[in-house]
């Protein structure tokens, strides 16, 4: 049994979810846990040169993680062949470009999503990586929450027999940054530097949907932009442009319609920042992040109409909590020891770029459908 060094080039760790999720819950905890183990006994152990604009913010964190190596100079990064793995989660306009970079650099490749702000550059990186011959992945973390993983299990079991329905809620109120400072960049609600929550979520809205209940065939979907104006990390008012509440109706394989609410610009009233209520002839399920709660229809009560009388019937004691019978991983370090399996032992992946397309392809039916105020079929892809 060996430990295998992986040279790994991390750029736009500075930002929140690359900070938080990518480095310190993810390849930090993933090298104090002694690397990831394949089957054969071997450990890969990451070695990360973080890549950043600002000299002062990387060389920060690479003291506070006890990170030897960082740098500003991204071409000098790409052209190391010590260096085998670049990961990007820097900014959505930026990604394909980097990504087709790395790529020709002969790196494999590893980012956030979306992969690309539209359909045709998002498929052409997917091209070029396969035409180089380098293994590839994107993010599908919200399939790998323990609410969604319990959905799953349930699934699996038959516990709703044939599902009808989905029904989706995320959402919370982002500060306009001028009383109280804002949870989310300010490039968000610019849709000129490739913001708008039709794009950033819908890509998440079509893995989940896909790997759990069935293909998307087509969709039909609103947005607005609530919030006119806003201000930037400087303090300064900029003119929001993009989208931050959208409202999409989504037909699937099988015919299941699942219906999904998003917005920015809403204050919760619900068990958690995201719920997805399946319904089923069996049974329903609601799931949040992490619990989830479960009526078989053996255990579903008679509700009678009656707007005369106040209701007084507790329907929320009518639900059952699932037990917590597993332990579930950090979803983000799950996906990269994932990955990094797929590219030392061939192990089997299948959250490849194409499913970043494919996330691409349906926000951009959407915001189509929101332009042209219409359903929108999702075509095969032809890679």
């Amino acid at each position: 049994m060996t430990t295998q060094r992986l040279g790994l080039i991390m750029n736009g760790v500075t930002g929140r979810m690359g900070l938080n999720q990518h480095l310190i819950r993810s390849i930090v905890a993933i090298r104090e846990q002694g690397g990831v183990r394949l089957k054969n006994g071997d450990r890969i152990m990451p070695d990360p040169i973080l890549v950043g604009r600002s000299a002062e913010k990387v060389e920060a964190l690479a003291k506070r993680y006890n990170i030897t190596r960082w740098t500003t100079d991204l071409d000098a990064a790409l052209a190391d062949k010590n260096d085998t793995m670049f990961f990007d989660a820097a900014t959505t306009q930026a990604r394909p470009g980097l990504l087709t970079q790395a790529i020709n650099a002969g790196k494999h490749v590893y980012c956030e999503k979306p992969i690309a702000t539209n359909f045709e550059e998002a498929l052409e990186v997917v091209k070029l990586a396969n035409s180089k011959g380098v293994k590839h992945g994107t993010v599908q973390d919200k399939l790998f929450l323990p609410g969604l993983k319990k959905i799953a299990f349930l699934r699996d079991s038959g516990f709703f027999g044939r599902i009808l329905s989905v029904r989706g809620e995320f959402g919370y109120w982002v500060f306009e940054g001028g009383w109280q400072e804002a949870q989310r960049p300010s490039w968000n609600y610019r849709d000129e530097d490739g913001g708008g929550i039709i794009l950033d979520m819908v890509c998440h809205w079509r893995y989940v949907l896909d790997n759990l209940f069935g293909n998307v065939q087509s969709v039909v979907c609103i947005g607005n932009t609530d919030i006119p104006e806003r201000f930037d990390e400087q303090g300064k008012k900029y003119k929001a442009t993009a989208d931050d509440s959208a409202y999409a109706t989504f037909q699937l394989e099988g015919g299941v319609i699942a219906h999904i609410n998003m917005s920015w610009v809403t204050r919760v009233y619900r068990d958690d920042l995201v719920t997805f209520q399946v319904d089923g002839t069996h049974g329903s399920a609601v799931a949040g992040l992490t619990d989830c709660m479960i009526q078989a229809r053996q255990a579903t009560p008679r509700p009678v109409w009656n707007p005369d009388e106040k209701r007084l019937h507790d329907f929320y004691g009518d639900w059952q909590k699932l037990p917590d019978n597993v332990t579930y991983d950090n979803g983000f370090r799950e996906q990269w020891e994932m990955f990094i399996r797929h590219v030392y032992e061939d192990a089997p992946y299948k959250f490849t770029l194409l499913e970043g397309v494919k996330g691409v392809q349906l926000a951009e039916c959407a915001l189509k459908s929101w332009k042209e105020r219409r359903w929108i079929d999702v075509a095969p892809i032809k890679v």
